[in-house]
């Protein structure tokens, strides 16, 4: 019996993490949110949040997790963003430095610009976790559109990630 429950337990592991490698996110279309997220850390984020602001698919930018060190004026001239839009449009977020902070960090940057929706901007292998993290923080009337940046991710990177995102949906679960 316990042999069967454990094969059981396997499969559901093995045909979980085959749908969560296979059926990574997509980007997201033309639709337009009150608000875009970045959650850093991963290549074509901000880039992506940039274009989102140029394509007025949404007003404002967050790019959240910077690194304390990074000066507005450098993030400027890195990305070479016009200082109009920098001063009207881009929020760097300092406070966070992990996907839950993140999402915290974004509700209370949202809440403060009463938005509606926003698009959130990470990693194709990053966007369930951050989404849950962010759906978790927010009202359940919330609309937020996914928005994925292709990459290619190495399997271990899907490993861990699978595994943080199970840990966080059990979590969530558990929490009630």
């Amino acid at each position: 019996m316990l042999d069967r429950f454990v094969s059981l337990l396997v499969l559901a592991w093995l045909f979980g993490f085959a749908w969560f490698a296979m059926f990574l996110p997509q980007p997201a279309g033309d639709v337009r949110t009150g608000a875009a997220v970045v959650f850093t850390g991963g290549e074509g984020r901000v880039a992506r949040g940039l274009d989102v602001l140029v394509r007025k698919q949404a007003p404002r930018l967050l790019v959240s997790g910077v690194g304390r060190e990074v000066k507005a004026r450098e993030f400027r001239a890195e990305y070479r963003i016009p200082a109009a839009r920098m001063t009207c449009c881009v929020t760097l977020g300092y406070e966070s430095a992990d996907t839950r902070a993140n999402a915290d960090e974004t509700a209370r940057w949202l809440a403060v610009r009463k938005a509606k929706s926003v698009r959130l901007i990470t990693s194709d292998w990053h966007m369930r976790r951050a989404a849950l993290e962010l759906a978790r923080v927010m009202p359940a009337d919330f609309l937020i559109v996914r928005d994925a940046v292709p990459s290619e991710p190495s399997l271990r990177a899907l490993l861990v990630e699978y595994h943080k995102y199970l840990a966080r949906s059990l979590a969530q679960l558990w929490e009630g």
